[in-house]
């Protein structure tokens, strides 16, 4: 199972029309969802704007190159829902969120590890962006 986080918290998943590699073509007239793997080149984002939801692979808390597509994908005018999935810990969910997510996914053992509160901490992350305030 999967934890939703949001800046309200852990939410169940709503998105209900699921995920397809970001090389296959869904068969069916769902909004589906792309999953995009960290190591994705960014030409391979080109065209991803029309997309319901993009989901962002985090294979280790230590590889942040989802949140590099991220704020490419949101700088390309990509407006649906983005989400993190894995390994991201609650001390970088305000840099997720800075970064272009929307919500990020975690499984069951790391939300037992970091209970709610402590992502809830975090979700104050514009109040507390000190590059926005050095830019003015």
């Amino acid at each position: 199972m999967s934890v939703i986080v949001t800046d309200t918290g852990f939410n169940a998943d709503d998105f209900s029309c699921g995920f397809v590699a970001l090389d296959e073509v869904a068969a069916n007239d769902c909004d589906y969802g792309i999953d995009v793997p960290s190591d994705t080149l960014p030409e391979a984002l080109a065209g991803l704007n029309n997309a319901a939801m993009i989901r962002i692979d985090f294979p280790s808390f230590a590889d942040g190159r989802g949140f590099t597509l991220a704020a490419m994908l949101r700088r390309a005018g990509f407006k649906g829902r983005l989400r993190a999935k894995g390994h991201v810990l609650a001390d970088q969910y305000a840099m997720a969120r800075r970064s272009g997510f929307d919500e990020v996914e975690i499984d069951d053992a790391l939300a037992a590890r970091q209970p709610a509160d402590q992502w809830q901490f975090r979700a104050d992350w514009q109040n507390h962006n000190y590059q926005a305030r050095l830019r003015g």
